[in-house]
């Protein structure tokens, strides 16, 4: 019987490529080879499309510097739609047939709809979110104006965008000023804490703004939530059932004025955060969380997986963050360590969401 042919797409156009390398890495190390065959199309920062093979996407992490995907003399790929299927084709002639995408791409032009809308075009398959969704869960505002809509709870918030901080900051700062510090400060289009600062104090918030807004136009203010920083991975369900909710886990930041930053994400190992993949939640609380966290990935109308954050206050009260439709795949990234502790595999994580998206039919649903 053939094989599933799978196509792995990394690396990326966002401030978050290095770490769609590693997600990626990880993804095809675990990659059932006697189900699936498996290929690699790396993009680089500026854009590029190059051919990968499997055994230089596993050596990715090795470098012991952050991954970069590099042309060099490989073949520069597309993705096409041909008489026979959709296809990858490269300079050198070869065209492989490919059943199902995974677009291991995290953060804009990646996880935002851009490539969802190509795969989409090409008329093949893909793990996660469809285009509306990733659009709609990249942009933290419209995130929060979904599930507000919905009855969910979101925290306060300012959104400052382009025309509105050029011709007025007085009055951006001044609708800010209303919320209780500290506040957060992050670009309305990112990820992996990139552009994020927190804020103390009034005088520090325009510098915030402008350092957020040089990752992207529209930037968000955020107020401050006490409480713990709760994260639910959702996995849809089979053929048009029910999504699953993992266990909770819990993000731990152990200096009581940081926050859970880039560099407690990815480079300081457990020195500044740790990630407890099974929180200490009663079962009230708990089942709170997952149920929250299925009805925000319902509403949003997400597809495959997402992420869910959330706060949970002294008092029990569950706000949703926001979510991650292509949250990070590494070892030691949240998603699959709470599947882990839910009792799967990685590999039966990631065979789970390629089935599920061969489950998706093609076109408008």
């Amino acid at each position: 019987m053939n094989r599933t042919h799978v196509a792995v797409i990394f690396g990326g156009m966002s401030s978050e490529h290095s770490i769609s390398c590693l997600s990626a890495a990880n993804v095809v190390a675990a990659i059932d080879r006697e189900r699936f065959d498996v290929s690699g199309v790396g993009i680089t920062p500026d854009g590029v499309w190059v051919r990968y093979g499997v055994d230089e996407i596993l050596a990715l992490p090795s470098t012991g510097q952050l991954p970069v995907v590099e042309v060099g003399d490989r073949s520069l790929v597309s993705i096409t739609q041909m008489p026979g299927g959709t296809c990858i084709v490269d300079t050198d002639g070869n065209a492989d047939l490919v059943d199902v995408v995974f677009p291991v791409l995290h953060g804009p032009f990646g996880e935002d709809g851009t490539i969802q809308g190509l795969l989409e075009m090409a008329g093949v398959r893909y793990v996660g979110c469809g285009v509306a969704a990733s659009a709609n869960c990249m942009d933290k505002h419209l995130t929060k104006m979904v599930l507000a809509e919905a009855g969910v709870l979101v925290g306060p918030y300012v959104v400052v965008r382009d025309h509105e901080w050029r011709e007025d900051r007085h009055a951006v700062l001044e609708a800010a000023s209303r919320l209780t510090y500290p506040l957060f400060v992050k670009p309305a289009r990112g990820g992996s804490s990139i552009g994020i600062s927190k804020v103390a104090s009034p005088d520090a918030l325009e510098a915030a703004i402008e350092a957020a807004r040089e990752h992207d136009t529209k930037v968000l203010v955020e107020q401050g939530i006490s409480g713990r920083e709760i994260e639910c991975s959702v996995l849809d369900g089979h053929h048009g059932g029910a999504p699953r909710a993992s266990v909770p886990g819990e993000i731990v930041v152990h200096d009581p004025d940081g926050f859970y930053d880039f560099e407690a994400k990815y480079l300081t190992g457990e020195q500044k955060a740790s990630v407890q993949p099974r929180a200490d939640l009663d079962d009230q609380t708990r089942n709170r969380v997952q149920e929250i966290a299925v009805t925000a990935f319902r509403v949003l109308g997400c597809e495959g997986l997402a992420r869910i954050d959330t706060f949970v206050t002294p008092e029990g009260t569950v706000y949703v963050n926001e979510p991650n439709t292509m949250p990070g795949f590494t070892r030691s990234s949240g998603f699959p360590l709470m599947w882990q502790a839910s009792g799967m595999t990685y590999a039966q994580i990631v065979s789970e969401l390629i089935d599920l998206a061969l489950e998706r039919p093609l076109g408008l649903r």
